[in-house]
C-alpha cells in the first residue's frame, strides 16, 4: 500500500481532492471505504468517518482470521490429498505394475494414471480444472459484467447466502447511517450505500430504489421494490422512520448484523471444512473400492465363473 499512499499523497498535495486522488488507486480500495470517504470529504465529517471505518474494518479483518484459522486444516488436508497421497500412490502403483508386467496393474482412478506420467497426469488435471474455474469467474464478473447474476445467484445458495446478505446489510446500514447524518439528499446515500455493500446484485438496484424514492415513496417502501431486504429489517426501518429514529436504529442494525455475519461465517466455514473432508472421503472410498475389486473382488469372481464352466454348473 506504501506506493499507492505516495501517489494519493502527491496529487492532494497538488490540490486535488480526495475523491480524484483515489480515482486512480480505486482498485485497492474497498467500496465502502471509496463511497465513505468522499462523503466524508464533502461534508466535513472525515475524522468521523474514519473513525467508523475503522472499527469497520476491525471486525472485518477479525472475520477473515476466523474464515481462514476454521478453513486451514481441511485445506490442508485437501491439498495434501490431492498433491501428496494422490500422486504418491499412483508412482507406487506405476512401480508395482512394473515390476510385474504380467499381471493387470491396479488402477485405482481407473483412467489408467500410473507412474510419474499418470502422477503428472492427475496433479496438472487437478489444477488445470482450479485454474478454469477461477478464470471463468473472472470472465463472468470482469468481462462479461454477470456481477449481478453471479451475486443474486449467490445469495440464493444455503449457507453461503445467508452470510453474504448479512455482511451485505451491515455494510448499508452503517453506510446509510453515515451518509445520512451527513445531510447529503436520500436518494445519493442510497446510492452510496447500495455501492458500500460490495454486492454486485445489492449495487444493481440502485435505479430501482432511486426511482421509488422520486416517486415519494418512504425509504421501508424503496427497500421493498428490490426484493433482497428481509421482510423484518424493511418493518424495522418502517418503523423507525414513523418514530424519527432512523440513524439510532441504523446504527443498531449495524451492531446486529455484523454480529450475525460473524455467526454466519463460523457456520460456512463448518459447512466448507465439511464439504471438503466428504470430498476427501470420497476419493479414498473410491481408491479402496478400486483396489478392493482387482485385488480381490474380481479374482474371487473370475475363480468362481472358472469353477462353474470347468463342473458344468
Amino acid at each position: 500500500m506504501r506506493p499507492v499512499a505516495e501517489r494519493v499523497g502527491r496529487k492532494l498535495q497538488n490540490g486535488d481532492d480526495l475523491e480524484s486522488a483515489l480515482e486512480d488507486d480505486k482498485l485497492y480500495f474497498p467500496p465502502i471505504f471509496l463511497s465513505l470517504a468522499v462523503v466524508g470529504e464533502q461534508t466535513g465529517n472525515l475524522p468521523e468517518v474514519f473513525h467508523e471505518l475503522e472499527k469497520y474494518f476491525v471486525l472485518q479483518q477479525s472475520l477473515q482470521r476466523q474464515f481462514w484459522f476454521t478453513l486451514a486444516w481441511p485445506l490442508f488436508q485437501f491439498i495434501v490429498a490431492v498433491y501428496g497421497v494422490i500422486p504418491l500412490m499412483l508412482l507406487v502403483l506405476g512401480f508395482v505394475a512394473d515390476m510385474h508386467a504380467g499381471s493387470e496393474p491396479l488402477d485405482p482412478l481407473g483412467l489408467g494414471l500410473l507412474g510419474v506420467t499418470g502422477a503428472l497426469a492427475w496433479m496438472g488435471a487437478v489444477t488445470a480444472i482450479l485454474l478454469v474455474l477461477f478464470a471463468a469467474y473472472l470472465i463472468a464478473t470482469r468481462l462479461l459484467r454477470m456481477g449481478k447474476l453471479l451475486d443474486g445467484f449467490m445469495l440464493k445458495v444455503p449457507v453461503l447466502g445467508p452470510c453474504l446478505r448479512a455482511l451485505a446489510l451491515g455494510r448499508f446500514s452503517l453506510a446509510l447511517r453515515m451518509t445520512m447524518q451527513t445531510g447529503i439528499s436520500i436518494t445519493k446515500a442510497v446510492r452510496l450505500s447500495l455501492k458500500a455493500t460490495g454486492n454486485e446484485a445489492f449495487a444493481a438496484s440502485g435505479p430501482e430504489m432511486k426511482a421509488s424514492l422520486k416517486d415519494g415513496e418512504e425509504l421501508n417502501v424503496a427497500l421493498a421494490v428490490t426484493r433482497l431486504f428481509p421482510e423484518d429489517y424493511i418493518n424495522i426501518i418502517a418503523n423507525a422512520e414513523e418514530g424519527g429514529r432512523l440513524t439510532e436504529v441504523l446504527e443498531h442494525q449495524t451492531e446486529q448484523y455484523q454480529e450475525e455475519a460473524s455467526r454466519r461465517m463460523k457456520a460456512l466455514t463448518w459447512a466448507v471444512s465439511i464439504l471438503m473432508w466428504l470430498v476427501i472421503g470420497m476419493l479414498m472410498l473410491v481408491f479402496v473400492f478400486r483396489i478392493a475389486w482387482v485385488v480381490l473382488i474380481k479374482p474371487t469372481y473370475d475363480a468362481m465363473d472358472f469353477y462353474d464352466k470347468a463342473t458344468g454348473s
